[in-house]
């Protein structure tokens, strides 16, 4: 039946389409990060698309609440791809609407457990699109309010595609028309600021209304280099549907959109929708790098690495949404090869699907034929003998008549060009300190200072990352003017106790991204030293002989406390264990050699935890007898 259904769809070789109204996501959107106790329980936010990170080989289970009351039903996280590490597993992107409470449940070895609340919604605006060439209309970045800000990189770009990569987004299907520029504001946002990503992970997105979305930057017809099956993204597009297809198809909108715009794409990339390709995995928890691993033209994600992605019921669709494509747009090109190099036997060969008349031309570099080949057929093949070549490179071109897409290429070494002298890092001279901070308030070590030089306007993000290197949450991320030195304070007091990295990139004019980066341990043990009196004189008279030293410990710890001048210890005051709590020990002033001598010292506190060791020291005076 499913099959009927796609070539229906496509049988007079295009699809005629009904497009909803779009929508622009409403501000920039924002994004939370929480920790949760990994085993199970009950958490209040605000999102509208939920994330989930984990560690461990164990098994996630949550559903949310929507803000009419009603609980979603119970889902299984399923990873979409491994963190750096290849410890964390990342869940899709559930699209939840408006919802204000998550549940979970773990089994199997969860060990930690990070929520991601994405809060983003939308209002309708007319659509900017663009129709290339045999492509559906699609809904550009500005159109859907991409934030283009928090890019982490420029583009990076392979060197053709291969074959695609088919997605469900999970979550839930029940969502309008004007909230899927929203979903997909919201995807974007997770994948940057919660996954790590430069960009959104897919290259294109389509919704059950039809709507196609341009997905990661760089341009619709450049072969760029998504994040959307981990091992298998050079080489391939990533096209992902909003919604979840476990157990039902997609709509006859998106399918008619889905299959429009792989036709398109896999025809600009000379591509048989119905052929196959050996691809050696770049790395992923399932294939290691190097793995050989055959993918069809148009593959799930499932094929690609451990995942249900794209559900089953879509997923059992992809062979007849194969033979729909490459009914689409007829005749075609396939498979254009170059084989050898300048001085010697250049061979050309190529795939028609079907019978036609085809040729082949070289250019020189001043754009004027120097061969040409041509014949009739389904097979294309032809040698030029370029032992006589005089420039370092050629043009190709190869054609089959005004329907079909040419192929084009170059051969040889292009002319080199003198690059212009690069310019001087846009940041630099970046220090932070204190390496330890205490966000308790006390005015001692309450803040790291970060400072920095920007030698020319640049787009200036900082973010916090976990003791993985994963983000943890987006401090600012805005354009900033060039300035002798820039100067701030980050407070530490909206994370917890633990080890942390304050990252810094800045972004300039022609594109390039300059990051400086500082760890950072944050550490409450420890605060609210005093020396009361600031002065005392242990002279034995009865006034001002004894002084008193207070401090508060947060947790646990092993503690010293000495009297120090000039960095050389004059008297332990106290050594041991101690509990939580305030404290308090009084001195006499003496040391090992008696009275101690009038004059500035320093009350020196140390404090050892599970965390890590802390110090803070105050001065205090010893006035004469």
């Amino acid at each position: 039946m499913g099959s009927i259904r796609i070539l229906a769809l496509a049988a007079a070789g295009a699809v005629s389409l009904t497009w909803a109204a779009s929508a622009r996501a409403e501000g920039s959107g924002s994004l939370a990060a929480r920790e949760l106790p990994p085993a199970a329980g009950r958490a209040f936010a605000h999102f509208d698309l939920l994330g989930l990170h984990w560690l461990g080989p164990g098994t996630l289970r949550f559903r949310t609440r929507g803000d009419d009351g009603h609980w979603s039903a119970w889902r299984i996280g399923d990873p979409s791809d491994g963190g750096p590490t290849g410890r964390w597993h990342f869940s899709e992107p559930y699209w939840t609407g408006p919802s204000n409470q998550l549940e979970w449940r773990a089994s199997g070895g969860v060990t930690r457990l990070r929520a991601y609340y994405v809060q983003s919604r939308a209002v309708a605006v007319p659509p900017r699109r663009i129709q290339s060439a045999g492509s559906p209309p699609i809904i550009m970045r500005p159109a859907w309010s991409a934030n283009e800000e928090i890019r982490r990189a420029a583009p990076r770009y392979a060197p053709s595609v291969r074959f695609s990569v088919v997605h469900h987004t999970a979550g839930t299907n029940n969502y309008t028309a004007a909230q899927s520029a929203a979903i997909v504001k919201g995807i974007e946002l997770y994948h940057v600021q919660g996954n790590g990503w430069n960009d959104i992970g897919y290259n294109f997105l389509v919704d059950k209304f039809g709507q196609v979305f341009e997905g990661r930057y760089g341009g619709i017809t450049k072969n760029v280099v998504g994040a959307h099956a981990g091992g298998f993204n050079t080489g391939s597009v990533g096209v992902a549907v909003l919604g979840n297809y476990g157990k039902k198809p997609i709509s006859d909108a998106a399918l008619g959109s889905l299959v429009r715009l792989l036709a398109w794409r896999l025809d600009l990339a000379h591509v048989d929708p119905l052929s196959s390709v050996t691809w050696s995995s770049g790395g992923n928890e399932q294939y290691p790098a190097g793995t050989p691993l055959t993918l069809r033209a148009i593959s799930g994600h499932r094929d690609t690495g451990s995942t249900d992605c794209p559900g089953n019921a879509f997923y059992a669709e992809l062979p007849a949404i194969a033979r729909s494509v490459a009914a689409i747009g007829l005749p075609k090109l396939y498979d254009p090869v170059v084989r050898g190099k300048l001085g010697d036997l250049v061979r050309f060969s190529a795939r028609l699907s079907s019978p036609q008349a085809w040729s082949i031309t070289i250019r020189n570099t001043a754009g004027s034929p120097v061969a040409s080949g041509s014949g009739t057929g389904s097979v294309v093949s032809w040698i030029w003998d370029s032992t006589g070549a005089l420039d370092r490179s050629y043009t190709w071109s190869m054609q089959a008549g005004t329907s079909v897409r040419p192929a084009t290429g170059t051969i040889g070494v292009a002319q080199p060009v003198t690059p212009p002298p690069p310019l001087p890092p846009v940041l630099s001279e970046f220090k932070a300190g204190p390496p330890t901070i205490s966000p308790d308030g006390d005015g001692i070590g309450d803040a790291l200072t970060i400072t920095y030089r920007l030698r020319r306007s640049a787009q200036v993000t900082a973010q916090v990352l976990d003791a993985s290197g994963l983000p943890l949450t987006t401090l600012f991320s805005e354009q900033r003017q060039s300035a002798r030195v820039q100067s701030w304070q980050w407070a530490g007091d909206s994370v917890p106790d633990g080890r942390y990295t304050l990252l810094i990139s800045a972004r300039g004019g022609d594109g390039k991204v300059v990051t400086a980066q500082a760890p950072v341990l944050v550490d409450r043990t420890l605060g609210f030293l005093t020396a009361t009196p600031p002065a005392f004189s242990p002279n034995g008279d009865g006034n001002l002989d004894t002084i008193t030293f207070s401090f508060d410990l947060g947790s646990s710890a092993a503690v010293s406390v000495n009297v120090a001048q000039y960095g050389r210890v004059v008297a332990n005051v106290f050594a041991g264990q101690l509990e939580p709590g305030s404290q308090q020990f009084t001195w006499n002033g003496q040391g090992p050699a008696g009275t101690v001598p009038s004059g500035q010292y320093d009350l020196v506190v140390t404090a050892t935890d599970a965390l890590a060791t802390v110090k803070q020291s105050i001065r205090f005076a010893v006035s004469p007898s």
